[in-house]
């Protein structure tokens, strides 16, 4: 399975990836545009990822949209403890939309190498200040990084 931010579908796409003699990215690949899935598709196709395309080493592409990423990853800390980032969440996304569709019984592998605490200035914490209380208000104060204004 292969996924990309839905709105900046490179490999979804179909379009070639421009590239020089040194098999290097030339250009910004067109179908890219800014999304809030951090660590996912960068405005280009790397060659890693070409090998992987050119040979089919994936069975489809699925997308997925950054608020659906941003509600899991927030759903994933409230609910389970799990404290990951965007990409994170839309991994995880993705995973609930495989086992959705597959077969009773199936063992679906979702990996969640980050943590969320890198995240604190992006929209994953929009609003978050609104619901603290004074205590937690100067616990985030006093980790650095983490500072948030009520």
């Amino acid at each position: 399975m292969l996924t990309e931010p839905a709105n900046a579908q490179l490999v979804g796409s179909g379009k070639p990836q421009e590239r020089g003699k040194n098999g290097a990215p030339a250009a910004s690949h067109p179908a890219f545009e800014p999304h809030p899935i951090q660590g996912w598709t960068p405005d280009f196709i790397p060659n890693v990822l070409q090998e992987a395309i050119d040979k089919r080493y994936y069975d489809e592409v699925m997308p997925i949209a950054g608020p659906e990423g941003i509600k899991w990853a927030k759903a994933l800390a409230q609910q389970e403890g799990i404290f990951t980032g965007i990409s994170g969440g839309s991994t995880f996304a993705v995973a609930r939309q495989i086992a959705g569709t597959s077969p009773a019984g199936s063992v679906i592998l979702c990996m969640l190498p980050d943590t969320g605490e890198r995240y604190m200035t992006t929209p994953l914490f929009d609003g978050i200040e609104a619901e603290m209380d004074a205590e937690e208000i100067t616990l985030s104060r006093s980790t650095p990084g983490c500072q948030f204004d009520a």
